[in-house]
């Protein structure tokens, strides 16, 4: 029994050692599609959700919080509005990751004017726990 337990002993031990593959980087789309996505539809709790517990955005020369982002959500005339995505690239491992890509964005006012914006962005994430979370998002008016 004894000469058993060795060889198992050490098949546990050397696949414990085994480098863990990488997440994939469609996990973290995810993410960002999902933030935006609740963006639009004002589910400000879910949105928080996604997020790290200091999370920040870069825009137009400021620092934005969910709190702040929130704010400004609540007090804008948008009643519609819609992200689309195009160009990431994407790097993760298995505690962080990061990507950069462009988001176009459309905004139908109470007026029903109808705005679009497009914006060069990056974003960071961290793994908490088992599930990836954006830390941080640098955005830019595309000229």
């Amino acid at each position: 029994m004894k000469t058993m337990l060795v060889p198992l002993a050490l098949i546990a031990t050397l696949s414990a050692c085994q480098p863990r593959k990488p997440d994939s980087p469609e996990e973290l789309k995810a993410v960002i599609v999902a933030y935006f996505d609740c963006i639009s539809k004002k589910d400000f709790t879910r949105m928080k959700s996604l997020t790290t517990s200091d999370f920040i955005i870069y825009e137009n020369g400021k620092v934005i919080n969910n709190d702040g982002l929130i704010d400004i959500i609540n007090k804008s005339p948008i009643a519609k509005a819609t992200y689309s995505f195009d160009g990431f690239t994407i790097n993760v491992d298995n505690a962080s990751g990061n990507m950069r890509y462009s988001n176009h964005g459309e905004f139908v006012k109470d007026d029903a004017s109808l705005t679009t914006r497009d914006w060069l962005e990056s974003a960071t994430f961290k793994k908490v726990g088992d599930e990836w979370k954006l830390d941080f998002i640098h955005s830019t008016v595309k000229k």
